[in-house]
């Protein structure tokens, strides 16, 4: 096996790794990857090259891998030859964390570049952790125990904001899902539930509710918070999709941008401040 180091790319997220693939795949550095992803929310292998064959083990040393795609590996692309789903795939050009309609979202996910586009196509990830972090103390205190209703709906609109009846009746087969604004993770630490899919604050004037989870999604992606992945292909991406938001940089369908996802369950429940 190759050596294991790292080095931060930015003070506050996103950490590059410099080994190889059958290190990762080993398990010999899992519990130390799970701890630098909760702490600095995005790590980089460069140039990797990883198969779907290690990509997949790798992701199993770090937790259960959903049963996505073809057999754990989601093809993340906009063109419907390759994604039957592809259209809702645009949604991720906006700011959101992955699983917010289900009961409890994904712990993390892998992404391996296995081809890219010319234009656009950079990933952007803005770590909820440290935006809670800088909070001031009462605004702090005033979002303790805030619940907020996440819509796939919701953040379909920002794709389509003129949906047919058959479109609308397909986004509200997905049960709304009402997540806190604060979750307070096992570990201690708090993370702000942010992104495309919450729709407003219960118990709020919906035009307040709506106001106030715009402004704090402006302050989780003050430059400070944030890392921009520019790709080179053979990168393998890791994320903390419980501690951070994340959105693509829009890319031309023609440009064959193909990703291979695997997605890490939850390890924790998702329990406000």
């Amino acid at each position: 096996m190759m050596a294991f180091s790292t080095i931060d790319l930015t003070p506050r997220i996103g950490t590059e790794i410099r080994t190889d693939a059958a290190t990762l795949v080993s398990g010999a550095h899992a519990d130390t990857i799970l701890a630098l992803l909760q702490q600095r929310g995005v790590l980089i292998v460069r140039g990797l090259h990883m198969s779907r064959e290690d990509q997949l083990a790798f992701s199993h040393t770090l937790g259960r891998v959903q049963p996505q795609g073809e057999g754990g590996i989601f093809k993340v692309t906009i063109d419907p030859k390759e994604n039957p789903g592809a259209e809702y795939i645009k949604g991720a050009f906006f700011w959101h964390i992955d699983g917010a309609s289900d009961d409890v979202p994904n712990f993390a996910a892998t992404l391996n570049a296995k081809s890219l586009s010319r234009t656009g196509g950079s990933t952007y990830f803005a770590n909820t952790y440290a935006a809670w972090d800088d909070l001031p103390d009462e605004e702090k205190a005033a979002y303790d125990g805030l619940r907020v209703v996440h819509s796939f709906e919701t953040s379909q609109r920002y794709v389509n904001p003129e949906p047919t009846v058959a479109e609308l009746n397909f986004w509200q087969m997905r049960t709304p899902k009402v997540h806190p604004l604060v979750w307070t993770h096992e570990t201690g630490r708090k993370s702000l539930v942010l992104g495309s899919t919450a729709d407003h604050v219960e118990g709020m004037d919906p035009a307040q509710g709506r106001v106030l989870l715009s402004r704090l999604r402006e302050w989780a992606i003050q430059p400070q918070f944030v890392y921009r992945h520019d790709w080179t292909e053979g990168d393998l991406l890791i994320w903390d999709n419980s501690g951070t938001m994340h959105r693509v940089d829009p890319y031309p369908l023609e440009e064959n941008r193909m990703m291979h996802r695997t997605t890490i369950e939850a390890i924790e429940q998702l329990v406000g401040a």
